[in-house]
Order: structure tokens, then sequence, then C-alpha cells
């Protein structure tokens, strides 16, 4: 069955019960175009539309993306086929648009492997690679973090125990996408019939991997700029590809600016925000057992654990300065989607700027 070679399997198949009494066929988005689709049915590659009815109730989040199983109706092989639902997602890589608007966007969908491509020349970073964890955490996949351009970097291994520093118990790799044991070592970790996505900066050379995996220039690519090592946007779109194997690769745009969103599904309110950023900071969260309460803020509570480490130095301050950073973030774009946290939220506010003018009015 066709079908298989794009992931389809049992939990798929029971996933599509409902719809399969409506005259709709199972189909798997590959590439997202700016008003059309390329989908793999049971009859191969189509071109595919959003039905009026979709466009009209799903939220920005909601609408098909490259990864998402949908349910289509396609009268015969070769018509243009219409997307009338779009099944529940295993996994999602999201963020929040750019911009000051309040949506989401997701990148990736029902993956079963995240890259984490970071280059090791100006690319490294390791506050904004905190950042893609905690993204990756709310994702579900698994992940693992390709440091890319070894040739360029003096200390390799030194970089990836870095990595391991604040990722213990992420798979870190260091390769250089221009050579072809790049291909063998990636490919080591995409199973037939498992989907994995590429994400990171532009330049940091997701595409040059691709056609590493492919063994074709089926991706174009550009070098870096050699002013500032800054990539260039070479890949205008996202797109699933069909590995030797019989795995995917999902091939992504560079991300110049990764703005958390939180997952409702991840995790109900503000437990679930503090949550994701604690699994990606995961000695802070081991050290926050120890603190005396339960609900501390590591702020100015007594005994606290993890104020207690940081006054011994056994934390970086740039770490901490970035845990909170996260969190802060995290737990704001909460509100943004979960209306009773909100409601909380401005309550505290509204207690706190009180508390505020009556000290105010003592003096």
């Amino acid at each position: 069955m066709q079908l298989h070679l794009a992931g389809w399997n049992e939990y798929w198949a029971w996933n599509f019960t409902d719809f399969a009494d409506q005259d709709l066929l199972p189909a798997r988005v590959l590439a997202q175009h700016r008003y059309s689709y390329s989908i793999w049915t049971q009859h191969g590659e189509a071109d595919a539309e959003v039905a009026g009815a979709l466009l009209y109730r799903a939220g920005p989040g909601d609408l098909p993306v490259v990864g998402d199983w949908v349910a289509v109706r396609q009268y015969a092989p070769g018509d243009l086929a219409i997307i009338h639902e779009v099944l529940p997602r295993k996994t999602k890589f999201s963020r929040k648009v750019s911009g000051d608007a309040t949506a989401e966007q997701v990148i990736a969908a029902n993956i079963d492997l995240l890259f984490i491509v970071c280059g090791l020349d100006q690319d490294y970073n390791l506050r904004r690679l905190e950042r893609y964890l905690v993204a990756a955490v709310q994702s579900r996949a698994e992940t693992v973090v390709v440091l890319n351009k070894a040739d360029l970097c003096a200390d390799a291994q030194a970089r990836v125990a870095e990595v391991h520093s604040i990722a213990p118990d992420v798979r870190v790799v260091a390769i250089t996408a221009t050579t072809v044991d790049a291909a063998t070592v990636l490919s080591a970790f995409i199973a037939p019939g498992k989907t994995a996505a590429l994400v990171g900066s532009s330049g940091a050379g997701k595409s040059t991997m691709v056609n590493q995996l492919l063994n074709t220039a089926a991706q174009a690519t550009q070098p870096t700029r050699a002013a500032d090592g800054r990539g260039q946007h070479t890949t205008t779109h996202r797109e699933l590809f069909f590995l030797p194997n019989g795995g995917l690769i999902l091939d992504n745009p560079g991300i110049r600016e990764l703005q958390l969103w939180f997952q409702q599904d991840f995790r109900q309110g503000s437990s679930g925000a503090q949550l994701a950023v604690d699994q990606a900071f995961p000695e802070i969260e081991a050290l926050a057992q120890s603190c005396a309460f339960r609900d501390c803020s590591h702020a100015a509570e007594p005994d606290c654990a993890v104020q207690n480490a940081l006054a011994a130095g056994e934390i970086e301050d740039a770490r901490w300065r970035s845990y909170l950073k996260l969190r802060r973030e995290l737990r704001h774009a909460a509100t943004q989607v979960d209306p009773n946290l909100r409601r909380t939220e401005k309550e505290r506010w509204k207690k706190l700027c009180k508390g505020v003018k009556r000290n105010q009015k003592r003096r």
C-alpha cells in the first residue's frame, strides 16, 4: 500500500476510523505552498487544496501543515484533492508567529525525531539552543542536537561536551554535512517508516544534510555570508522527502526568531509551562526537589536549594538568567491560550498593584 511509504500504520488507521464512513481518503501532506499543497495518497502524489468549510472554522494553528495526516476527497487518481479534515496530531513543533500577532505557527507535524541543527561557526549559541530545547520538549518528539561544520571548529568534541552539560539526556553528534559520513551518522537515527525534521538557523546546513541523505541535489544550497557568518534563506518552503532506507525527512526554512508558544495539549495551565522549561533545564529541576517549599519560586524563600547552588557557583549565572527568561516567556504564552490562567494572572497583578499603592500611602 502506497500510504505505508509515508508512515501510515495502525495508529493512523485507528485515528482515521471516524472519516472512513464519509467517503474520505487518508493522505499525508508532503509540501505546503502559498495556496496549495502536495500530498501523498494511496495512489501516489497529488495536488490538493483546503475545503472552504475547513478554512472557515480552523484557527491559525489548525490548518494543514507538512507532516499532517489529512482526510481528503479525490474522485479519481490525478484529480485535485480537497482536504476536509486534519487528523489529531501525535507531535508538533511550533512557535509563536513573528511580530506582535498572538497566534501559533506549526512548523512540523507528526514527527518522530527532531534534529536541532547548529553550525559550529558564528551560529553556535548555547542560549539559543536552550530555547530550541524547550520547544522540543513540548513537541513530544525525540530530540538529537546536530553540531554541523565540525571541520571549522578547532575542538568539536569540546562543543559536544558543552551541549551535553546543558542537555545530558539528549543525543549530540558533530558532523560536517558536506561529507558522505554525515548521511551515515544521520540515517542511523531514522528508522524505516519514521519521520525526522530538521530545524535551526539559516545557513546551519539543513538542506545540505537533506541532499546527503537523498544522495542527490534535491535542495538548493548557498554559503553563509563571509562578513558575519549569517545564513541566507535558500529553502523557501517546508517539504517532506522519502529516504532510501524507508524513513522520511522534513526540511524547513531557517528560523530567524523562535518565540516560544505554549502547546495547550502539553499540560494545562502554568504548571505545564514551568514543566516544559524545567525539563530543558534538568539540573535546576533536580535541585528544586530539595527546596524547603514545594511551590518555591527560587527567589527569596528560605532554604532554597537553587539559590544555594547559585551562591556556590554550581549553576552558571547566564544559564540561570536564561531559565528565568524562558519560564516568563512560556508562562506569558500560556496565558494567551488558557483563558482561566489569563484571569488568574490578571487578578494576581491587581493584588500586586494594590499592595504597592498601600505601601506608598503608608510612606
